[in-house]
Formats: structure tokens, C-alpha cells, sequence
């Protein structure tokens, strides 16, 4: 009897994030109401962050919207962006750095292996590295686990990957 397994992940596609943010850079350059805002967008691929500065909170406000239209468009999910504090620089000048979530942290694949095993199905789970990789004998097992886990609302984006 052979067994089947995969791995519930959380990736960003850096590619997508930065043509999601190269959209939103010309939408913003275009934008009537974001005249005059000096906004800027730069994505950091090494830190898997993107920055907006600009001269206003509210600009950055506008621009962070076009910028979850744009990643929800090219199926990001909003909840793979962590939005940080806006910091004031020099004069009126304000910057936001938004991190992009890429890896499950010990406590999601705590939360995720916990509550497969509430399910009480017939998978195993166990946490390797950043994933959570889920066994079973019957693949109809491993897609009742997937419905029950994308189901959830667990706060975070969640793929499924190497389906065996």
C-alpha cells in the first residue's frame, strides 16, 4: 500500500509581487488625486519587502490600496503582507515598509499541524523547515485535509505543494 503526501507552504511569487508593484507605480504616476505626492514604490527583493514613500499619510494610504488591488490580481494574497508602522522622515516626507510573508513561522505550522489533528483524519503532519508536510494512505484524506485547512482562518497564505 503506497502512501501520498504534500506540503502546505506560504510563498510570495517575488516575480508577480514586482509586477503587481510596477502596475501600481503607473497607475500612481496617472492618478489624479495622487498628483503632486512625490509617491514612490521600491520593491526590496533580498528582504522581500516593498517601501511607498511620499508627502502625506494619506498618500501612502492610496497607494497601499492600489497596490493590494494589483497583488489580488495576480493572485497574492493580502495576507502575505505585513504592513509596518508609518515612520515620518524629514519635513512632511512619511515611509511604510510592507514585508511580504514568505515561510511558515513555527507558530503558523504549530497552528496548521494542530488543526489537522483536531480533524482527527487519517494524515499525519509533521513541520519540515518552513512547511508542514501532511501523509496519508487515501488521497480523498489529503483533500479533506486541504478543504479543512484553506477553510480555516488561520491569518495567513496558505499553498499546497508536491502533491504526491
Amino acid at each position: 500500500m503506497s502512501t501520498f503526501s504534500f506540503d502546505f507552504i506560504s510563498e510570495v511569487d517575488l516575480q508577480e509581487a514586482d509586477n503587481a508593484i510596477n502596475q501600481a507605480v503607473k497607475e500612481i504616476d496617472h492618478r489624479y488625486d495622487l498628483r503632486g505626492s512625490n509617491c514612490e514604490v521600491e520593491l526590496k527583493r533580498a528582504d522581500k519587502s516593498f517601501q511607498i514613500r511620499a508627502d502625506g499619510e494619506h498618500f501612502i494610504v492610496a497607494a497601499l490600496e492600489i497596490i493590494k488591488n494589483k497583488m489580488i490580481k495576480r493572485g497574492i494574497s493580502v495576507l502575505a503582507m505585513d504592513e509596518q508602522k508609518v515612520e515620518l522622515l524629514s519635513g512632511k516626507s512619511v515611509r511604510q515598509t510592507v514585508k511580504l510573508k514568505a515561510g511558515l513561522t513555527k507558530e503558523d505550522a504549530k497552528k496548521i499541524t494542530s488543526l489537522v489533528k483536531e480533524q482527527k483524519m487519517k494524515v499525519t503532519a509533521q513541520i519540515v523547515d518552513e512547511k508542514v508536510r501532511i501523509t496519508g494512505k487515501s488521497k480523498d484524506d489529503l483533500q479533506a485535509c486541504i478543504q479543512a485547512v484553506q477553510s480555516a482562518e488561520l491569518g495567513l497564505p496558505i499553498q499546497v505543494d508536491n502533491l504526491r
